[in-house]
């Protein structure tokens, strides 16, 4: 028996290990063939999995002894993206926002560059979360969390523990060094339902009026809801840029690992220009096994994803549409960028996208007797001129990163948001705003929480 949300392809961007806790190594066997049997029939590279699976492997280790792992070299086309959880209720909850969370995002560097400390720059701290009630705000600067520093040893237990945490702050000093404060917030994590729709607002600048907005992922309805609030969120926001004639645009996608292929649809239909809903947003291929079958079963039509009509839509009105990158930017946020690209200009200023041009489902057993819950990658995407040439992301226009200084969005003290500001109005002056700023180095992360989302940077999810 299986359960297969709504062919439900998440084009999420790049999620770390799957999180498997407190699960009884014993060998199940009815478990085992489960698990081949899904993948035999549902991932896209099932032809390359090994003839002889070895059936004594717990389900984790046997799930990933199927995959056809990418290597740089021998396997450059391969999956960097499938990934098993012990609960599969628990993994569907988190595909639509709902964990248990402080609701604290931050990104890990090594402070300083060469040691074996850590810190943690806060990008975002949910609204109503733990987080955001006890006064966490973007740019806050974590240097220990439980009075314990943070190391290359330590960190992953100290940040991704779901217990209650000390953090102690730091500070940036007027050499752009860090110090400790002593300062300390304490946060319990919860269940928590995120809101992905975090911030929007417009500018003007003579003949320009710009909206911004950003969009942390890609999720239509509240875990269990089939209402489509966000994305109903989304309508509204566009209805009020189309309200205001705003005729530049600014999606701020630095942090969005993906989400669900319905809602990068429905932006996509707010955005694109001349579009109808005749028009081909995507196209998903399947493996071998399944193409023929969907096809005499569906016919052709059931490959291709079309935009569909929109009354908020601003694309005939814009003169710009730019889009906000950063290296935790992937999956369903590259399907929007690749499947505008044959209708419009897309102007991406950041840093490089992940490059998750594949397609994941959720996929459950009906009868409950296996708990697990597998997300394997099962299509390649393709844009309407049927180009998929993203897989080590999309290159910027404009190189821009972060600094350690962090601005509150819509401050245009915000590199990327001054780039963006710039080209748009085809002047210097937002740019050397924000040049004669002192901001810190750029610190390259090794990590972020983003990537503990469900699907963190794999999501591609077709509902």
């Amino acid at each position: 028996m299986r359960k297969v949300l709504p062919i439900v392809l998440v084009l999420v961007g790049f999620l770390s290990a799957c999180r498997e806790k407190n699960v009884d190594p014993a060998t199940d066997v009815e478990t085992s063939k489960w698990i081949v049997e899904q993948m035999k029939t549902w991932y896209y590279w099932n032809d390359k999995m090994p003839a002889n699976p070895d059936l004594t492997l717990a389900p984790e280790a046997l799930f990933n002894s199927l995959l056809y792992k990418y290597d740089a070299t021998a396997r450059p086309d391969g999956d960097r993206f499938s990934w098993i959880e012990s609960d599969a209720d628990a993994l569907k909850a988190e595909l639509s926002g709902s964990t248990k969370t402080t609701g604290l995002e931050f990104r890990l560097f090594y402070y300083p560059t060469g040691g074996t400390n850590i810190m943690g720059l806060v990008t975002y701290a949910l609204p109503g979360s733990p987080a955001a009630i006890a006064g966490f705000k973007r740019g806050d600067i974590i240097t220990r969390i439980d009075d314990k520093q943070l190391t290359a040893s330590n960190y992953y237990d100290l940040v991704y523990s779901d217990a209650a945490k000390k953090y102690t702050l730091g500070a940036l000093n007027e050499q752009d060094a860090i110090i400790e404060t002593s300062e300390t917030k304490s946060v319990t994590p919860v269940s928590f339902q995120e809101d992905p729709v975090f911030f929007d607002t417009t500018f003007q600048y003579g003949s320009n009026t710009v909206g911004y907005l950003v969009y942390h992922q890609f999720i239509a309805s509240k875990s269990g809801s089939e209402k489509k609030e966000y994305d109903q969120k989304v309508d509204n926001v566009f209805a009020d840029f189309k309200s205001k004639n705003v005729n530049s645009l600014i999606l701020d996608l630095r942090y969005n690992p993906g989400g669900y292929v319905s809602s990068a649809t429905n932006l996509a239909s707010l955005i694109g220009k001349g579009i109808t809903n005749n028009d081909i947003f995507y196209y998903k291929e399947y493996n071998t096994t399944l193409t023929p079958a969907f096809e005499k079963r569906y016919g052709k039509d059931y490959f291709l994803e079309k935009f569909s009509s929109k009354s908020q839509n601003i694309g005939s009105g814009l003169k710009n549409l730019i889009i906000l990158t950063s290296n935790r930017t992937a999956s369903a946020s590259e399907l929007l960028i690749n499947g505008l690209k044959p209708f419009m200009t897309v102007t991406v200023i950041g840093d490089q996208t992940v490059g998750k041009n594949v397609g994941s489902i959720t996929i459950s057993d009906d009868s409950k007797k296996v708990k697990w819950g597998l997300q394997p990658i099962v299509t390649k995407s393709f844009n309407s001129l049927k180009q998929s040439d993203y897989s080590k992301g999309f290159t910027p226009d404009v190189t821009v990163r972060e600094g350690l200084r962090l601005y509150p969005y819509g401050n245009i003290k915000d590199p990327l948001l001054a780039e963006a500001l710039s080209k748009i109005t085809g002047s210097q002056f937002v740019r050397k705003k924000a040049e004669q700023l002192r901001t810190a180095e750029f610190a390259e992360d090794f990590s972020s929480t983003i990537e503990n989302k469900a699907g963190g940077s794999n999501m591609f999810f077709d509902k």
